[in-house]
């Protein structure tokens, strides 16, 4: 029962190496081997809650901290920030999802209220 508490979202490393999960009820990003052994896991209190969750086609982690209205990038390995992609300044509330397209080369960012961000990245 505990197990199904602790998993909200999950995505892999485009090498298929490393599963990155979500749990929002431990407030944490755990990175998993592909046998299963934990390698990493991130808290920081910028990721107030963690759900959305997004492994680009280069590798870069994205997660949404519900509760701190942020969306950060994680490094690969899961246990450090790289960086605080969007805050609650440019109007990140409660963010629930995240996505990059290579396409439009900019991140999408759904929200709680069924409000969707789009940030252009260079």
């Amino acid at each position: 029962m505990l197990l199904c508490l602790a998993v909200y979202k999950c995505a892999v490393s485009p090498t298929g190496d490393r599963l990155y999960i979500t749990s929002p009820y431990q407030s944490k990003l755990l990175t998993l081997a592909r046998d299963g052994r934990l390698l990493a896991t991130f808290t920081d209190p910028a990721l107030g809650v963690p759900e959305g969750l997004h492994v680009t086609p280069a590798g870069q982690v994205l997660v949404c901290g519900y509760l701190s209205h942020t969306v950060l990038q994680v490094g690969w390995e899961g246990q450090s920030k790289l960086a605080t992609l969007a805050t609650q300044e440019d109007g990140v509330r409660w963010p629930q999802s995240v996505c990059y397209s290579s396409t439009t080369s900019s991140i999408i960012v759904g929200q709680w209220d069924d409000n969707i961000l789009v940030f252009r990245v260079e």
